[in-house]
């Protein structure tokens, strides 16, 4: 019988819309992780979350809102993460002691979540512009904190506005190397190379 032999299209259960919302992030992010942006469609997800267009429709009216949810959620998980690997006020102390505070739990960070932290990394360049400027805005955040905390602590003896643009680059390159090869980059080489360059803080020059 011929309904009996055609093979039957695949069918998503039934489930809680805010759990299928979740479902979808989570595929999404996988994609990000294996494929980069290139690789996200509204085809994509669904295929790696199982289900059809249509369900993917019912929970995001577009691939725009999908993603900013995605954002959303993930910058949340990460700015806790980074905010609690990062020291709170140092005084002043030197550049230095900051780095050897910070650095372990920041390795640590990495190594707990490399799925979020790649996705973060990774290049925004292909992603609609309102994830590239959400993607900006979370970092001049936390560059904003790094700055503060250079004022700390090396008060007003440098340009901390410069100085925390230079500590959020190398943040995000060591990133990238701990999550590619975390037994080669390790957080005590790591610290030891930036302590040792920012073992004596320059003089703003008047």
């Amino acid at each position: 019988m011929a309904d009996v032999a055609r093979k039957r299209r695949p069918y998503a259960a039934r489930v809680p819309m805010a759990e299928r919302r979740e479902q979808l992030l989570d595929a999404t992010l996988r994609i990000i992780d294996r494929d980069g942006y290139d690789g996200v469609s509204i085809d994509a997800i669904a295929k790696e979350a199982g289900v059809t267009r249509p369900v993917v429709y019912g929970a995001f009216e577009s691939l725009g809102p999908l993603l900013m949810a995605l954002l959303e959620r993930q910058q949340q998980r990460a700015l806790m993460q980074l905010f609690g690997a990062l020291p709170q006020d140092l005084g002043e102390g030197k550049p230095a002691d900051l780095i050897r505070q910070a650095g372990p739990a920041l390795h640590q960070m990495l190594l707990d979540d490399p799925v979020t932290w790649r996705a973060i990394l990774q290049s925004a360049t292909h992603a609609p512009e309102a994830v590239r400027e959400r993607v900006e805005a979370d970092r001049e955040q936390v560059r904003h904190f790094v700055e503060q905390l250079v004022v700390g602590t090396v008060g007003r003896r440098a340009d901390a506005e410069v100085l925390s643009h230079a500590v959020i680059a190398v943040l995000e390159r060591f990133g990238q190397l701990v999550i590619a090869d975390p037994e080669r980059f390790t957080a005590e080489r790591l610290t030891d190379a930036v302590a040792a360059l920012l073992g004596r803080a320059p003089r703003r020059v008047t």
